[in-house]
């Protein structure tokens, strides 16, 4: 695996980072790192050994000792969780959970408002 190929694969999760995260950063370790809780686990590691091996890339002495196996199956990782985030069905959700949540604490106000009432014998 030549170190273009690399950098390419980098390029890639760094542009998938910042198009269905929306986080920015120089590198993508700074992308990594800002995303933290984001990305789960699995995908976080991998993607920092991405960063790691991009850097190894650049000296050809470091690029020989680069695991192309470990290499890919990192990017295959974070290319198989990123791409299937959709960023507008997230904010939907998360807008739904909002107005669930709102319309759930409204009931339960209004359930003690009426016991309330009729505990004290108004009803």
């Amino acid at each position: 695996m030549s170190a273009v190929t690399i950098i390419q694969m980098t390029d890639r999760v760094s542009a998938l980072i910042e198009e269905r995260l929306g986080i920015r950063g120089r590198t993508l370790e700074d992308k990594v790192r800002k995303a933290g809780r984001r990305l789960p686990k699995k995908v976080r590691l991998a993607a920092a050994a991405l960063a790691d091996a991009q850097k190894m890339a650049q000296n050809p002495k470091l690029l020989v000792q680069l695991d192309e196996g470990e290499v890919a199956a990192n990017y295959d990782t974070c290319i198989r969780h990123l791409g299937g985030i959709n960023r507008g069905a997230a904010r939907k959700s998360a807008v739904l959970g909002a107005a669930a949540s709102a319309a759930f604490a409204i009931f339960i106000v209004m359930l003690l408002a009426i016991a309330v009432i009729y505990w004290r014998g108004l009803i």
